[in-house]
């Protein structure tokens, strides 16, 4: 009688594709649209796989799903999964070129990446880069259809991700020639009272971050106005609407061409630019090349 002691019994495929759509989608109805299903099944599937841990992967809320911190941790490892998969399976097919799906900040695309896009492929030569724009970064363990995410200052380190750095910035309030003159800025950042403060949502803690690490005490303005990219954000500066907070990479054409200037001058962002990937692609060659890339031209003068 053999002492090998048997492997652990998987959990169905369906009920693993049910759990991961629902906690990306965060809830049962937007889950049960993307498998093209009734939401019953996605509950049945969801008590499927509870019952075959014997552990409750969701606390129910008032009516709602909230993952428990078991349930986190596998929800991010079943899309590491997942990711592989589909990669696996892209590589099966017959004359299938490798790309690699990317998520970008919409702002970072606009202002870096595109002008570089010709020699970027040219680099890469038979991988194809699919880049995905994002006007509100999320976290790439909570995007499974994507391979790599660009993520500045707001990356923060997450269970299986490896984040590569591979620029840094600096960031600063920018504002047009005038309205600087007009609120006085030259006088000092207690002169930002009087200002329109401009933020965005897809990089809501610049300005705090900006106060914080320039050793500056936080500063009320006369009025916030917020908009749903940076992009927008540092267009409305443009426009003369008010002050942005900005990333040096974003506006340096601007200040070279004096629409826009810089007033308290630009600091520097500790955290700079990464990419993004799965701990388990450290080694993937096609993620390695873009990564050495970046590294390289990312390390060129601006």
């Amino acid at each position: 009688m053999s002492g090998r002691i048997p492997p652990p019994r998987l959990p169905p495929l369906n009920a693993l594709r049910a759990f991961d759509a629902v906690a990306r989608c965060g809830s049962i109805l937007k889950a049960a649209d993307e498998l093209g299903v009734v939401r019953g099944a996605i509950r049945q599937q969801l008590n499927l796989l509870e019952a075959h841990f014997g552990v409750p992967l969701f606390d129910r809320e008032n009516g709602r799903l909230v993952l428990t911190a078991k349930g986190r941790a596998f929800a991010d490892s079943v899309g590491v999964a997942f990711g592989i998969l589909t990669r696996a399976s892209a590589e099966l097919s017959v004359g299938q070129r490798r790309s690699i799906r990317l998520g970008v900040p919409s702002a970072f695309a606009v202002w870096w990446l595109m002008p570089r896009l010709a020699a970027l492929q040219a680099a890469l030569q038979d991988i194809d880069i699919d880049i995905v724009p994002m006007a509100t970064v999320e976290p790439l363990a909570k995007r499974a259809d994507l391979e790599a995410v660009i993520m500045g200052g707001e990356y923060r380190p997450m269970r299986d991700i490896t984040a590569i750095r591979f620029m840094e910035d600096e960031f600063g309030p920018v504002t047009t020639p005038d309205i600087a003159d007009r609120l006085g800025l030259a006088n000092g950042v207690s002169a930002l009272a009087g200002a329109v403060g401009l933020a965005s949502r897809s990089a809501p803690s610049l300005w705090e971050d900006w106060f914080a690490e320039s050793g500056r005490a936080p500063i009320p303005f006369a009025v916030d106005r917020e908009f749903e990219d940076l992009l927008l954000a540092i267009g409305a500066a443009r426009s003369g609407l008010g002050v942005a907070i900005a990333p040096h990479t974003a506006i340096g054409e601007d200040i070279d061409r004096g629409a826009l200037v810089a007033p308290f001058g630009f600091i520097r962002r500790p955290a700079g630019y990464s990419l993004s990937i799965r701990s388990g692609d450290v080694k993937d060659p096609a993620l390695v090349r873009l990564a050495d890339w970046l590294s390289e031209t990312g390390a060129e003068p601006a």
